[in-house]
């Protein structure tokens, strides 16, 4: 069974699982919205590749719009809401001597998460920011409970003086967009084109630590 089978697999409650047909069609979705993306994408496209008739995508999904959300909803719900809130409390939750080791903590921790649901991942960091449906999704069943411990976490690296006083959110944007940035372009970069991933990695973290470091702020 795929990744996304087990994700998908009681995604309309009571109204059944899904059909052959229904699998065939969200797999086709994926492969598309993740090479595509939405807009770029159109249903007879995904029908071909789904190896259906157009018309039975909207016997199912009223929209390509619905056909999106019944791909991403459980998603959130069942893969990345479970995994934040837990997996990301075993990195939370520990103590570290210094900012970089948790900021290292953090890398291990993506990477795996990452690399088994790259497709998926692919469509969510590409869709949510131009679809509300989504965002409410995400704010739902996601952000406040990690939030509240990174918050901590952060104000007490802060207090410590290894980083800068900004914001937990503008914090956590530039932290993450480096770390998921460094696992998503490892991830799809083309294997003829020269990569050291271990060179790569280390100037992610230092890109990250030098732009926190208190030291580098007072020097203005």
């Amino acid at each position: 069974m795929n990744e996304w089978e087990t994700l998908l697999e009681h995604p309309k409650g009571d109204r059944g699982e899904l059909t052959e047909k229904q699998k065939n069609i969200i797999q086709a979705a994926i492969e598309i919205f993740a090479e595509k993306g939405f807009s770029a994408s159109s249903t007879s496209e995904i029908a071909r590749k789904a190896g259906v008739a157009e018309g039975t995508i909207f016997r199912h999904y009223k929209t390509k719009k619905d056909l999106l959300i019944a791909i991403i909803e459980p998603v959130i719900r069942n893969l990345l809401a479970p995994f934040i809130v837990q997996d990301l409390d075993k990195v939370l939750d520990q103590r570290y001597n210094n900012f970089e080791e948790f900021l290292r903590a953090m890398e291990v921790n993506r990477k795996h998460f990452l690399e088994k649901n790259l497709s998926l991942f692919k469509i969510l960091i590409q869709e949510i920011p131009f679809h509300p449906e989504l965002k409410e999704l995400f704010k739902r069943y996601v952000t406040p409970e990690p939030l509240a411990k990174l918050d901590a976490l952060i104000k007490h690296f802060q207090a410590k003086g290894e980083i800068i006083q900004l914001p937990t959110y503008t914090i956590v944007r530039l932290v993450g967009t480096s770390i998921i940035g460094y696992l998503f372009v490892r991830n799809i970069i083309p294997s003829d084109v020269p990569w050291d991933d271990e060179e790569e990695r280390e100037q992610t973290f230092q890109f990250i630590l030098r732009g926190l470091k208190v030291h580098q702020v007072n020097q203005k």
